[in-house]
């Protein structure tokens, strides 16, 4: 087992506690059907300018298998993928696209089950003109996003785990699972309790 492929079991919850605000991608960015199964996998980066998917459809012909294509757009006008799209890249073994932006035909998509966190849904596709390169680093729901950096992806949101720093966080959100999981909920209340006690008391709350 890869280790991006044993991030399928961290939740994105764990991850943002570990790695904070600046990783996690902002609530627009999130799953378009459900219940989605969590996407975890290195990123396959794709800059599209707005109106215009060509580099989107021609990542999935080139994207690995097992990628998470992210794609930087920011398009809210037109569809950067519809139900060919997606279907062909679920048969490649895309793990799954996120999107900074909006695709079409959801009813196909969901009946396939190909998970996709973007924006939206609009019945407009968009053009294919635009050539850009592949691979590049990309902006997607706020995050810096480089080929190769994790990308997990759930209905709690999503969050890229930098590559340079994939191990440790594995290693981190391992150990942080493992103690929640040995922790009842009994000893959380108290800890709980007596963490926020501390707190009014220092901040001079009397109640």
């Amino acid at each position: 087992m890869t280790e991006t492929s044993e991030f399928a079991d961290i939740p994105t919850t764990t991850l943002a506690d570990l790695l904070g605000r600046g990783q996690v991608m902002d609530i627009g960015i999130r799953p378009l059907w459900g219940p989605v199964p969590r996407v975890a996998g290195p990123a396959f980066t794709v800059r599209c300018p707005p109106g215009d998917n060509l580099m989107l459809h021609a990542a999935i012909h080139r994207a690995p298998a097992g990628s998470v294509i992210v794609v930087e757009s920011g398009d809210l006008d037109y569809a950067l993928a519809g139900g060919n799209v997606c279907a062909v890249a679920q048969r490649r073994g895309i793990a799954g696209f996120v999107a900074d932006g909006l695709i079409r035909d959801l009813a196909e998509v969901r009946e396939a089950g190909f998970p996709v966190f973007a924006r939206g849904v609009v019945p407009i596709p968009g053009a294919k003109k635009a050539v850009a390169p592949l691979g590049g680093r990309v902006r997607c729901g706020g995050v810096q996003v480089d080929a190769g950096d994790v990308v997990v992806a759930d209905e709690e949101g999503v969050v890229a785990v930098p590559a340079a720093r994939r191990s440790d966080v594995l290693a981190a959100a391992r150990a942080k699972l493992a103690k929640e999981a040995a922790e009842t909920l009994d000893a959380w209340e108290a800890a709980h309790r007596a963490r926020i006690d501390e707190i009014l008391a220092e901040a001079g709350f009397e109640g």
